[in-house]
């Protein structure tokens, strides 16, 4: 292999210039890098030796003599690199916890990316990925360091990039490149802007000259990625830089192969993607069942009534307060909303109160599940019940005793879905704070303490609890508001290497139960904290967010962000989480998250109660913002499949499907759903008008057909306070529904087509649908085309699932001048309605289960 032996032979051959900038890191440029010893070829890709090249320099940790490259062709879009210390000492992800796809390996030839390596006689050992001509990661003139609690990674990038991904973090959508540092620690924290929150993910993408490509670092360390001087800077607290590289060269094409790699996102039951309603604070049963009622009275649907940690016997996971939630009760408004359609979802700590009385330490203790600490006792924190233990995903017992608690639970209230929080996992003190305690001892909570009680002296001796490299984690120690990070797993791993996996794991446990105990049957877990591979076993939702115009306007990018994530079930906290909303700011908010892929109202206690029935524009805003999600079910669960199948998120961004058009690069003020429905909603408080981007081509208002000639430029429109601006792209083709109060009464209604014409005069569009429930149920792709001469055609692309109501309304959107309807060669009587540019037929009874043509002249 040619390119292999340039590497081995490219020393002193290269030089770096003095023209190279400073990045923040100063300290590396003390370090020598690494230089090849030997290399081996393999069929797919080879190995290689490196060897520290000079003294070494111990920046933030002890530098590690002897490292392993491996390279691999995963797939033609797919390129593996790996660099791992050689006595495989460092901490790596267990493919047990979080299997990843190896791909069927190609050889270099065939492979779409190409990987060279060079020896630089300042900076030593380096490599660049190519896409045909273009470098996209290249690490000249910055040498690799590798320590033990300490790896460095340096690409260049062009001047002011286009950057997406990196997070979680509350943040507008492109990356700020010029000094911006994303922090990755899961951490409990009410969406600070800007800074590290509950999840982990190290993928992002790149926009540059029209293509998009992607990379994933493979590691569950704390970390620093900064973006800063035309570069991207991997500062990782431990582990292996085990990388994997997309070349896209569309953005659904980079998510394709992302998700391919970490696992596609999850089947959903089609019954959440209905609207969701919650808050903590409710004080009964009683309250939530008139909560419950009033929707209905309202006449805003209400898919499925949550309940927060309120109906807890003392906030204990698996318990029903018996005085306000009693079970009794529980179970009868359970039963009426399976009567009327709708669902109930209730929420799970994973921190269990320290208390041998309590069945579920108990049971936990006597199989060692519990985490401990250095001198093998259980570790206590304080979460909700007071002193708590947290469970060890990696001890062996650990997920059978989380799954009999679960059965038992289940046993007493079989609920519809799992909300599983607080599982970063949240503590609300610092280290093993319990420890010693009496059983019988709930402490108050911190910030109720005046005054708060004072930090621990900081132990910069330990260096997993205080590393030489400090992220920029904005709390005081990494072991703040969650577990102490020398705190020992079953596998003797400390926190340290794994914290960022426990609410992945979290996720995989309590999903393998929701499988096992309905086996045929689509579970619905949210999880508040996320890992590479989450969407594959949970949905989310974007935390503790403000009742604010402003987060309101990041929740649209954060979403975006999570359809980069692989985790396409996402939504934020409608109205506001912490503080007060307003009647105009829960207005403009419903009419954003009625198309949140999933749409949840939700709030904090002690705020006033924001349910959309509270204000009577807030009402009308959400009948006809939840009307349009409703009627467009058949479209959302559509384009969910897409994500199902290939990754592709529900919604995205404009530069998704425009990334030609310079102007949609930093558009997170609208956003698609799938790719024919545009959204343009108000943002800012008081506007009754929004400036509204229309990529070239043409867009057809929902609600009056209205044709909109887009030139890559905005357009002002009108928005009142109830209404939200909707548009259907020109050249797709929309499957609706007669829209019903619940998911299951939408789903027997008649469809509809929203058949938009283009410029040519053409359209085209596909309709999945299955029964919406199991897991083995057959299928139906059905597929539409629309040409300008006025012939619709209907295929059946595969399965065998019967779609029983008929297709009954079709709305021509640019085409008039109908005047007669032929369906399979025979004249139809139908209803034809002119509506400006536009002819709305009725009167079809078209069998979706079948090909069909229907001739509009």
């Amino acid at each position: 292999m040619v390119f292999v032996e340039n590497c081995r032979h490219a020393v002193a051959q290269y030089q770096t210039t003095d023209s190279r900038q400073t990045l923040w890191s100063q300290s590396s440029r003390a370090c020598p890098g690494y230089r090849v010893q030997t290399t081996t070829p393999t069929i797919d890709g080879f190995s290689a030796k490196l060897v520290l090249a000079g003294s070494s320099c111990n920046v933030y940790g002890r530098d590690i003599d002897n490292l392993v490259l491996d390279v691999r062709y995963d797939t033609a879009s797919r390129l593996h690199v790996h660099i791992q210390d050689a006595a495989g000492k460092q901490f790596q992800i267990p493919s047990s916890v979080l299997p990843l796809d190896e791909g069927h390996g190609v050889t270099s030839q065939d492979s779409k990316l190409k990987f060279s390596c060079f020896q630089d006689a300042e900076t030593g050992f380096g490599f660049k990925v190519q896409r045909g001509s273009e470098v996209i990661f290249d690490t000249t003139g910055h040498p690799l360091i590798f320590e033990d609690q300490y790896i460095e990674i340096t690409s260049s990038l062009p001047s002011n990039a286009n950057i997406y991904g990196i997070g979680e973090t509350p943040d507008w959508f492109r990356r700020n490149t010029t000094n911006t540092i994303k922090t990755l620690w899961a951490r409990d924290a009410q969406d600070p802007f800007q800074e590290n929150v509950y999840g982990s993910h190290t993928i992002h993408m790149e926009l540059r000259n029209g293509k998009f490509h992607g990379a994933y670092l493979h590691n569950s360390h704390g970390m620093d990625i900064a973006l800063a001087n035309s570069t991207i800077q991997y500062r990782v607290l431990g582990g292996t830089a085990d990388f994997y590289f997309f070349g896209g060269p569309t953005a659904l094409d980079v998510i394709d192969q992302y998700t391919e790699l970490v696992g596609r996102p999850k089947r959903i039951p089609y019954w959440s993607l209905g609207f969701h309603n919650c808050r903590y604070g409710y004080k009964s049963v009683y309250e939530v069942n008139d909560v419950i009622a009033n929707y209905s009275k309202a006449n805003i649907p209400l898919e499925v009534a949550w309940t927060d940690i309120d109906y807890m016997d003392r906030t204990r996971d698996f318990t029903f307060d018996p005085v306000n939630f009693p079970l009794a009760e529980m179970k009868k408004q359970l039963k009426y909303l399976h009567a009327h359609n709708q669902k109930m979802v209730l929420i799970t700590d994973p921190a269990i109160q320290y208390n041998s009385t309590y069945g579920a330490y108990a049971r936990g203790h006597g199989k060692d599940v519990f985490i401990k600490n250095q001198d093998g006792s259980e570790y206590i924190g304080q979460v909700w019940p007071g002193y708590t233990v947290f469970p060890d995903w990696f001890a062996p017992n650990t997920s059978e005793w989380w799954s009999v608690e679960l059965k038992r639970y289940f046993d007493k209230l079989s609920i519809d879905g799992m909300w599983i929080d607080m599982n970063e996992a949240s503590s609300f003190c610092t280290g093993s704070c319990g420890t010693g305690k009496p059983e019988n001892e709930v402490p108050p909570y911190p910030w109720t303490v005046n005054p708060r009680p004072a930090h621990r002296p900081i132990n910069a001796n330990n260096t997993l609890l205080v590393p030489p490299y400090a992220i920029h984690n904005p709390e005081i120690e990494l072991s703040d508001q969650t577990i102490e990070t020398i705190a020992l797993h079953a596998n003797g791993v400390a926190e340290y290497h794994v914290h960022n996996l426990y609410g992945y794991m979290e996720s995989r446990a309590t999903y393998d139960f929701l499988r096992e105990h309905k086996p045929n049957t689509r579970s619905f877990l949210l999880s508040r904290s996320t890992f590479a591979g989450s969407g594959s076993i949970a949905s989310h939702w974007t935390g503790d967010n403000n009742a604010s115009f402003f987060d309101l306007h990041v929740s649209i990018a954060s979403m975006l962000d999570f359809g980069i994530f692989g985790i396409p079930m996402i939504g934020a906290d409608i109205c506001g989480f912490l503080g007060n909303t307003t009647e105009e700011l829960c207005a403009r908010w419903i009419e954003v998250g009625a198309f949140y892929p999933f749409s949840r109202d939700h709030n904090v206690i002690d705020a006033i109660p924001q349910e959309l029935y509270r204000w009577p524009t807030v009402a009308e805003a959400s009948r006809r913002a939840l009307g349009i999600r409703y009627a467009l079910l058949p479209y959302f669960y559509t384009s969910y499949q897409y994500a199902v199948e290939k990754g592709w998120p529900v919604a995205r961004p404009l530069v998704f499907e425009f990334s030609d058009v310079a102007k949609t690069a930093d558009n997170d003020r609208q956003f698609l759903i799938g790719d024919g429905l545009l959204i343009s909603p108000v943002l800012t408080q008081g506007a009754t008008t929004v400036d509204a981007f229309f990529p070239q081509g043409i867009w057809y208002d929902w609600y009056n057909y209205t044709a909109i000639g887009g030139a890559n430029a905005s357009i002002t429109l009108d928005a009142p306070l109830e209404h939200v601006n909707v548009h259907v792209r020109g050249g797709k083709i929309l499957p609706a529904q007669t829209p019903a109060m619940t998911t299951t009464d939408s789903r027997k209604n008649d469809f509809y087509l929203i058949v938009a014409a283009d410029e040519g005069g053409a359209a085209s569009g596909k309709l999945y649908l299955d029964d919406g429930e199991t897991l083995d149920t057959p299928h139906r792709w059905v597929g539409f085309s629309y040409t300008s001469n006025g012939t619709l055609c209907i295929f059946q692309e595969s399965g065998s699932y019967t779609i029983a109501p008929p297709l009954s309304a079709i709305i021509l959107l640019g085409i008039t001048n109908v005047t007669s309807v032929a369906v399979n060669g025979e004249q139809v009587k139908t209803e034809l309605t002119e509506i400006g540019d536009s002819t709305v037929v009725e009167g079809l009874n078209i069998n979706l289960n079948t090909p069909s043509k229907v001739l509009f002249e």
